[in-house]
């Protein structure tokens, strides 16, 4: 097994969640770790993926939201500052896989399936084998215990309850 890195300067790991019923807010975790282990990066199957996200580092490009957000609220970084992600299964899906592990959000643990394209891979200028993937998954974020809204005039709320987390990575050889 080959243990991969993922290339922070060339991933993000984001998220996007419906705002008053008619816009999409979207969001990304500027701190986070993740590694992939693999006999073969050409197929994920043979892989073990964890991430670790760093929620105080969660961006909106809105400080407010990004402390209410950070808030007991919702992700309560006081008492929860990581969100997990470990692999338990990956299938192959014609060229694209499905990627199935155990998500931690505060103190609640699921399953989660993740859709993942791969990429592909290159030789980057120095020379280094590099591979990418885009993955994405849909959560209930009130599963996980993010329960806070409010109800609009109009009679929908403020946050969806759908978050769609959205993950564009590179990963490198470890070094």
């Amino acid at each position: 097994m080959t243990k991969w890195t993922v290339d922070q300067s060339h991933s993000t790991v984001g998220f996007e969640v419906k705002h008053m019923m008619v816009s999409k807010v979207k969001g990304q975790f500027d701190g986070y770790t993740a590694t992939v282990e693999a006999a073969d990066l050409t197929d994920l199957t043979t892989a073990s993926i964890a991430f670790d996200f760093d929620v105080t580092s969660l961006n909106t490009h809105s400080v407010d939201r990004d402390n209410h957000l950070k808030s007991a609220d919702f992700f309560d970084v006081e008492n929860f500052s990581n969100i997990t992600f470990q692999s338990t299964a990956i299938v192959k899906k014609g060229d694209d896989y499905k990627v199935t592990g155990d998500l931690t959000i505060k103190d609640v643990t699921k399953p989660v399936t993740f859709d993942v394209e791969f990429g592909g891979k290159g030789t980057n200028p120095w020379g280094v084998e590099v591979y990418g993937f885009e993955a994405e998954a849909k959560i209930n974020r009130e599963e996980f215990g993010l329960t806070w809204n409010t109800t609009l005039e109009t009679g929908g709320v403020l946050v969806g309850k759908d978050i769609k987390i959205l993950v564009e990575m590179q990963v490198n050889p470890a070094s």
